[in-house]
């Protein structure tokens, strides 16, 4: 068969799976458009109709594979100050002309200006844009309006709000706050509820859900009206037709101005930036580590851009939030982009009056939680633990950005980084005399197909990383790459950061991704991206046992095993399990492993989704390593869940003569045949005889874990005992 035929064939095989992940994308991008474009000032469909056109237009022409395309939180800052100065028909035509310049920038093949930006120039503009979208938005959520000249406004006066809201005595306003405060709860507690079929609906579908649920119980329950006060609630969402006729008519006066090309230009750069970004992450994500096509994409967002602005929405971004959801539910092309937006689509023909029954404050909660999570603590402690200067350029960022702009703040923060950059190396002509060298230089090694030896001199930052990704792009990931910064003088976070990208990329797809000669360079932290240079070998520090691992090394004592608590990486022996292939292993650590390195029980820290989509999860694991070859398998508790996945193409696998094992477990696998053999009398047995576990097979190992949390002792020490006769059952 044809390698044509064949991909269509997996088209519409794996569509069931994306057809279920665009439904659930949607879920969340219903609510989330919404609030978008309420919080940039523009009617409520903008949001939706930039989510359907962005849907459908860049899974055609787009150039990523699982990335979703919508409305995008960093543009609400621009998009406010826009629609304010310009109106609201200047700001659509506004809206296309940056599409037109991100189509310009797709045809020019400058998808590598990511490159070009310090990590953290970027993180402090995202966390700028996070701190303005919840100063604007935190208000509103307290059903509390104000409007302040300048940004910094909104934050100073958050205190002043949530006084005002313990006093207020009008009925309306105090059930609008509690929307706004119950529904940002739900935002923050409920990723940390590991069920999955909670899981099912996302945290902002529940609110949507509740807030309707709400207003029928007044009207039909309590037969009463609903009391949240009616300017708190969502205007009237118009239908297809009344969106057809009140298209937005261009106007093109005043395009020389310098407000409509700041505004121009404010919009392209952010959509460009927030845009590449997402990519970057979700190729991360992508479970077969394909790499997009950025030009592609970029001109297929300034396309769906453009059409955005003609039908009155607002700019098409790519979306890492959206994306993140859409990887963990199983899409595998960008079918599921299509289908997103056509599930909105429906959405707004069938429900666009269940829409008007929202308070604003709920909506206004979710983003209050995504301008948190853009601006949380843990994004300065993150900066603080990689070094102090890298603080300092964070913070010049973000408020350059708040009181100046956008495009002022990430320019200072490019400009603080180079003058650090100088002040650490003391010396200006190391970049002066080097910018324009060719700095590496990569070949194949004569003794090896496989291997490449790429070598990088002189300093590598983010003014020159292009030149090094550029090489290492091009070799394939299944092969072997030695990068040598021996011969660096300086070596930044940023190109230390896309160096750990790449080694677990290289992992996950059978190669191997060395970074050697940075044992020759100093740097003010641990942390493992923080900047280096050529300096004498740092001290070490020494770190006492915790409680767990004082307990932990008395249980490998007596049950003679060896243990070691220190974080490890690379850990190559859990590449191969699908379990980790949409999920990023930051290390493992508190191993217990027997003589033989046989079976070897641990902690691992891992995470799902990327930048505000990011969750962190800890657990414990057991790996058996059997020394012989066995079918690949996952095998769980059946359930509700894995009867509904079914219907999205999902197959259990019967095993013959026991109706009881196949009624309890759920089992999934490519080759039934050799899974059917595997699971004997005795295995069957074993599993039926014994507590639930998620067991996977990557066809060497096994991988076995319970709860998504760190297991007690006692509960190592089970896991312990069931991995020890599950081995001997298995090989016997």
């Amino acid at each position: 068969m044809s390698p044509k035929k064949n991909n269509i064939k997996a088209f519409f095989k794996a569509l069931p799976q994306n057809i279920f992940s665009g439904f659930v994308v949607s879920l969340i991008a219903l609510p989330l458009g919404l609030g978008l474009a309420m919080a940039s000032d523009a009617p409520p469909i903008a949001g939706v109709i930039a989510a359907i056109v962005g849907g459908v237009l860049v899974s055609i022409f787009g150039g990523s594979h699982v990335t979703i395309s919508g409305p995008g939180n960093g543009l609400v800052g621009v998009l406010l100050v826009a629609i304010s100065t310009l109106g609201l028909e200047n700001a659509y035509v506004a809206i296309m002309f940056s599409g037109v310049l991100l189509m310009l920038l797709g045809f020019f093949r400058m998808g590598k200006l990511a490159d070009f930006f310090p990590s953290s120039a970027i993180q402090g503009m995202l966390a700028a844009i996070g701190l303005i979208i919840l100063g604007k938005q935190f208000h509103i959520m307290l059903a509390h309006k104000i409007n302040r000249s300048e940004t910094v406004d909104y934050l100073f006066e958050i205190p002043l709000t949530i006084n005002d809201a313990l006093h207020y005595g009008r009925r309306g306003l105090i059930y609008a706050a509690a929307a706004g405060v119950i529904s940002l709860g739900i935002m923050f507690f409920y990723p940390k509820i590991r069920n999955k079929y909670l899981q099912l609906i996302p945290a902002p579908m529940w609110i949507v859900i509740l807030s309707i649920g709400f207003s029928y119980y007044f009207e039909f329950g309590l037969h009463e009206s609903n009391p949240i006060a009616k300017e708190y609630m969502i205007s009237d969402i118009p239908e297809i037709q009344q969106i057809i006729a009140d298209l937005p008519t261009p106007n093109f006066n005043g395009i020389w101005s310098f407000s409509f090309l700041g505004s121009v230009l404010a919009l392209t750069l952010i959509s460009s930036i927030e845009s590449l970004l997402s990519i970057k992450a979700v190729d991360k994500l992508d479970p077969e580590k394909r790499r997009s096509n950025v030009n592609r994409d970029l001109k297929a967002l300034g396309l769906a851009t453009v059409g955005s602005g003609l039908l009155g929405g607002l700019n098409v971004v790519a979306v890492i939030a959206r994306s993140s959801v859409n990887v963990n539910n199983g899409a595998s092309n960008r079918s599921s982009n299509f289908f997103h937006a056509l599930f909105l689509v429906v959405f707004i023909v069938f429900f666009s009056s269940q829409l008007t029954r929202i308070p604003l404050p709920a909506l206004m909660a979710i983003l209050v939680y995504t301008g948190y999570k853009l601006a949380s603590p843990k994004v300065i402690r993150k900066m603080s633990s990689i070094g102090k200067e890298q603080l300092i350029i964070f913070f010049v960022t973000l408020v350059t950005t708040l009181k100046i702009g956008l495009i002022t703040g990430i320019l200072a923060g490019v400009l603080t980084t180079l003058i650090i950059h100088i002040s650490i190396n003391k010396s200006a002509g190391l970049f002066i005399r080097n910018i324009l060298k060719p700095n590496v230089l990569m070949f194949k090694e004569q003794d090896s197909r496989h291997n490449y030896y790429v070598s990088v001199k002189h300093f590598c930052s983010f003014l020159n990383y292009f030149r090094l990704k550029n090489k290492l792009d091009a070799v394939p990931e299944d092969l072997d790459v030695i990068v040598d910064f021996s011969l660096c003088e300086f070596v930044d976070d940023t190109v230390l950061e896309n160096m750990s990208n790449y080694q677990e990329l290289f992992a996950k797809r059978g190669g191997h991704f060395d970074v050697i000669g940075l044992d020759l360079h100093d740097t003010e932290t641990k942390h493992p991206f923080a900047s280096r240079r050529l300096l004498p070998v740092p001290n070490i520090i020494k770190k006492s046992l915790t409680r767990r691992q004082t307990s932990m090394e008395s249980l490998a004592e007596s049950y003679g095993l060896n243990y070691r608590s220190k974080k490890q990486k690379p850990l190559s022996f859990l590449n191969n399990f699908s379990f980790f292939t949409t999920k990023h292993i930051e290390y493992i650590y508190n191993v217990l492993s027997n003589e033989k390195n046989s079976i070897k029980l641990f902690d691992i820290e891992f995470s799902e989704g990327e930048f505000i989509a990011k969750e962190v999860v800890r657990t414990t694991m057991m790996h058996i390593d059997l020394g012989q070859s066995i079918p690949k398998f996952t095998l769980d508790r059946e359930g509700l869940l894995e009867k509904v996945s079914a219907l999205a193409g999902f197959k259990d696998i019967p095993i013959e003569k026991h109706e009881d094992f196949s009624r309890r477990f759920y089992l999934l696998g490519e080759n039934e045949t050799q899974i059917a053999e595997f699971f004997n009398d005795d295995v069957t047995h074993f599993f039926e005889s014994n507590p639930y576990y998620h067991i996977e097979s990557n066809g060497e190992a096994l991988l076995i874990f319970g709860r998504e949390r760190l297991a007690s002792i006692k509960e190592i020490k089970s896991l312990y005992d069931y991995g020890k006769r599950l081995r001997q059952v298995v090989t016997e």
